[in-house]
């Protein structure tokens, strides 16, 4: 039986809002099935963990918004309610974490908010809004913070914010009677590297943050206990000599925690790279093409053997299988959808 994807895109690049897809067991091949564009601009997605609600940014300025879909028809999502501003602008990333929903505001100053979420999966109330202090020594675009993601930790236990303009990761608590977050500690990166967005090996032990600014993934290790997060190293996602501008957007990590593919918007390209089995160290071992232009997001799909790339400006959704000893993604198939941003799976 085959499943469905979700994907996000730019209404104001001419993108359809947001799709839904069908989705080929045997090939991975998707198929549109309808778009509905009464959210602005859902840019980022993320279900529930009952994969019965959809939710979405909405990257407007001054102020962003975000939203949430029922999934009770899978092929056909229904908007729940109108949606929630959440106090800061160009909302970019969101996650679902103890009954709230977090996003990360881009807009100066960024921010992270705390919306409630009600049993049906509808969003309640805004709660909160942490606001990021400091910048960078890029005055372009890091003259003040700039949150970019948010996302918790493997364990349930913190909340992550990763921070473009102030070279930045903070750890924080959710505080559940008042719905605040409060930092706990901040870990700060090489000076003008830009941080996007992390994610984390899936034994929990190491995270790895892509830099945007730098096309470079820092790896580091996480204490889930004491929840500090130490930089060890450094990795390339561009083989040396690559000359042009390039502005790497979304890592992945393989289930089985061997590989990691990073897009590279700019080269145009994925990085795939290889993990010891530490997780601490990781190698760049080859690019191929992203089959079109500005690879804004990557995903997995569930089996975690086929890639997919959502390429902003040329406007599609390529998907590649992955060679399960080499970790090297061979282009399948495309999609074409104008000013895409973001796939997700249920």
């Amino acid at each position: 039986m085959a499943g469905h994807a979700y994907i996000g895109s730019f209404t104001t690049e001419g993108g359809r809002g947001l799709t839904t897809a069908a989705v080929d067991p045997n090939s991975g091949a998707l198929t549109a099935l309808g778009d509905t564009a009464e959210v602005p601009n859902p840019s980022f997605l993320a279900l529930s963990q009952d994969e019965r609600t959809l939710y979405a940014v909405s990257e407007t300025e001054p102020e962003g918004a975000a939203a949430a879909f029922s999934l009770a028809d899978p092929a056909a999502p229904r908007l729940l309610g109108a949606p929630v501003a959440v106090g800061g602008g160009a909302t970019t990333h969101l996650s679902v974490y103890q009954g709230h929903l977090l996003t990360a505001n881009y807009a100066a100053p960024g921010s992270i908010s705390v919306v409630s979420i009600g049993a049906d999966g509808a969003l309640g109330e805004l709660r909160s809004v942490l606001e990021h202090e400091g910048d960078g020594p890029n005055r372009e675009r890091q003259e003040a913070p700039h949150a970019h993601a948010v996302l918790p930790d493997p364990a349930g236990r913190r909340v992550l914010t990763v921070d473009l303009g102030t070279d930045s990761v903070r750890v924080c608590e959710l505080l559940a009677d008042s719905g605040e977050l409060e930092i706990d500690r901040e870990l700060g990166l090489r000076s003008g590297i830009g941080p996007r967005h992390m994610t984390f090996h899936p034994a929990g032990t190491h995270a790895y943050v892509m830099n945007e600014l730098d096309s470079i993934v820092t790896v580091c290790r996480w204490d889930a206990e004491k929840g500090s997060l130490r930089a060890l190293a450094e990795t390339r996602v561009l083989p040396e000599g690559t000359e042009g501008e390039n502005y790497p957007s979304e890592l992945v990590v393989s289930p089985d925690g061997r590989f990691a593919w990073a897009a590279n918007r700019g080269h145009n390209s994925i990085a795939v790279l290889t993990l010891d089995e530490s997780g601490e160290r990781l190698e760049l071992a080859d690019t191929v093409s992203c089959g079109g232009d500005w690879p804004r997001h990557l995903t997995l799909d569930p089996s975690g053997t086929r890639l997919y790339a959502a390429n902003q400006r040329s406007g599609d959704v390529t998907w590649f299988e992955v060679d399960p000893a080499t970790g090297i993604p061979k282009q399948a198939g495309s999609l074409a959808l104008p000013a895409v941003s973001c796939v997700v799976f249920a």
